[in-house]
């Protein structure tokens, strides 16, 4: 395996039925939809009491699914414990999150960087003590100005938006297949242009 092979997939989200179809759950969406692509959406157990994790037998490869059970702001714990365990450096962890920056539906990768304004990143770059974490990020914006960032976030996606919402879900499917089989470089040239 390369060593920007990616091992193990953090969805971001809210644990919770009302969270369940806010804009800040994009990533447990993503992670729901990915389990089930890869076929292990019975899968998930539980990871001391911190995230909920699957296992996806890839080209004989495990490469780990994990959502969070923390709330998004203490995302990183759940991360930082299963990556040790594992043994997975922070350069094979993809973060997939919401993203406000970016309009819906729109995605993009990167290798590395700040946080940015997302408290569940800055959460994972604080627990691993490096910003060398690929994630994908997922548009949920452009916000109105009247609304709040909190306030946007944590609605409902609009009923317009959740119809689209299967073919984001699949194209981000695409993505993290494309950089777990090839490496992030190759995902970001096909999927960021």
């Amino acid at each position: 395996m390369k060593k920007d092979n990616i091992r193990l997939i953090a969805f971001l989200g809210n644990p919770g039925e009302e969270y369940k179809k806010t804009r800040h759950n994009a990533g447990f969406m993503a992670g729901d939809y990915a389990s089930e692509q890869a076929g292990i959406s019975n899968d998930w157990r539980n990871w001391q009491n911190l995230g909920l994790y699957a296992v996806w037998e890839h080209n004989g490869e495990k490469i780990y699914f994990l959502k969070p059970q923390t709330y998004m702001n203490l995302s990183g714990r759940a991360v930082q414990s299963l990556a040790a365990f594992f043994k997975i450096p922070p350069q094979q962890i993809m973060a997939v999150y919401d993203d406000l920056a970016l309009p819906f539906g729109k995605t993009r990768i990167r290798k590395d960087g700040s946080s940015g304004s997302h408290n569940g990143m800055a959460s994972i770059i604080n627990c691993l003590g490096s910003s060398a974490v690929p994630r994908l990020r997922i548009g949920i914006g452009p916000r109105p100005s009247y609304i709040q960032g909190k306030d946007y976030v944590l609605g409902n996606f609009p009923k317009e938006e959740l119809e689209r919402m299967p073919e984001v879900l699949e194209k981000i499917w695409k993505s993290i297949e494309l950089c777990v089989s090839e490496g992030i470089e190759r995902a970001m040239n096909a999927c960021n242009s």
